[in-house]
């Protein structure tokens, strides 16, 4: 299927079958949880890139800092011909600055879970990159995924982008196993790109996932609203409540949507019991030192070429290959 004439688009999103099992196989459980890939339908998206702009999220800044200033530099390691595969497109703010920056990119392909974002976002790029092979594909990026034609042959090298430190929401575990995945993706001479996401004080981290303005609350809680709207669930929404601590011993940030009293909700016909203080864990986001994060990808199979962060030194890109690097030139 192709978009206005431009956007080759395919359709692999998770059924709403898939939603309603993850979330009664997960409330079932004695420590209750559901995934963090249903946080992202079209509300959740939109409140996640408002998130992006409070004044305490300094991830987004600090990339698009990164980005603005290293992007000739990535761009000379990545050489012409590339064909770019990104990874929760979201709004493709980041990937603009690299697109622009590359010699003759040969394609594009945006792998988000929210459609709505990702179409709008892939739209916007292909009136902005005209000559320029786009594709989006809705689906959960964990599962396995065919690969339009345009990525999969001809000249130019594979560069998986990630960016946004969502490889934290990875326990190391799944980020290893994510990163070995990406490799056979854009198979040999191809490139791994990822934003990762510093180890640092606990009250910058805890004032990151706590806005004053309450937009995180918002986005965590709005799980519940989607399973209101979709699962004839009857959350009562006031009697819950967002709560993220970073565990510096752990090096981690858990996110939980907390019973701030003993109650029993209803979801998609079955019933659940929540004491007070009871909570749901939603997501986690792991953080690194440049050294950790190489190391980990050195076990999944690449090498470690480059590694830039910012002035604050509060984020990191790096620039992983499974060879020796070598750009692809005239």
């Amino acid at each position: 299927m192709r978009l206005g004439g431009a956007v080759a688009f395919h359709d692999l999103a998770p059924r709403l079958e898939s939603f309603r099992a993850s979330v009664l196989e997960g409330l079932s459980r004695p420590r209750k949880s559901v995934p963090c890939r249903f946080l992202y339908d079209e509300r959740g998206s939109d409140l996640f890139e408002a998130i992006c702009e409070t004044p305490e999220y300094y991830p987004t800044r600090a990339e698009l800092g990164i980005l603005a200033e290293r992007a000739g530099e990535i761009a000379a390691l990545i050489g012409r011909d590339a064909k770019l595969i990104e990874f929760g497109s979201g709004a493709g703010r980041k990937v603009k600055l690299l697109l622009h920056a590359l010699n003759r990119p040969r394609a594009y392909v945006g792998i988000d879970v929210s459609r709505e974002i990702l179409l709008r976002a892939t739209d916007d790029l292909s009136l902005d990159f005209p000559e320029l092979s786009v594709a989006a594909i809705c689906a959960d990026f964990l599962a396995p995924i065919e690969l339009p034609y345009e990525v999969t042959r001809g000249p130019g090298r594979g560069i998986a982008f990630f960016p946004g430190s969502s490889i934290g929401n990875f326990t190391p575990t799944e980020a290893q196993r994510f990163l070995a995945n990406c490799r056979r993706m854009v198979g040999a001479g191809g490139v791994m790109l990822v934003g990762v996401d510093l180890k640092k004080d606990q009250a910058r981290l805890d004032a990151a996932y706590n806005d004053a303005a309450g937009i995180t609350a918002a986005f965590t809680l709005n799980l519940l609203e989607r399973m209101n709207r979709e699962l004839d669930a009857v959350f009562v929404i006031e009697r819950f409540a967002h709560h993220a601590k970073y565990d510096p011993a752990v090096g981690r940030v858990a996110i939980h949507i907390r019973s701030l009293v003993e109650q029993t909700v209803r979801v998609a016909g079955r019933s659940f019991r929540f004491a007070a203080g009871e909570g749901i864990h939603t997501e986690d986001s792991w953080k690194y030192t440049v050294g950790d994060f190489q190391n980990l990808a050195r076990d999944a199979g690449y090498r470690a070429l480059a590694c830039w962060t910012d002035a604050e030194q509060l984020f990191s890109v790096h620039y992983l290959t499974t060879d020796g690097g070598r750009p692809t030139t005239d």
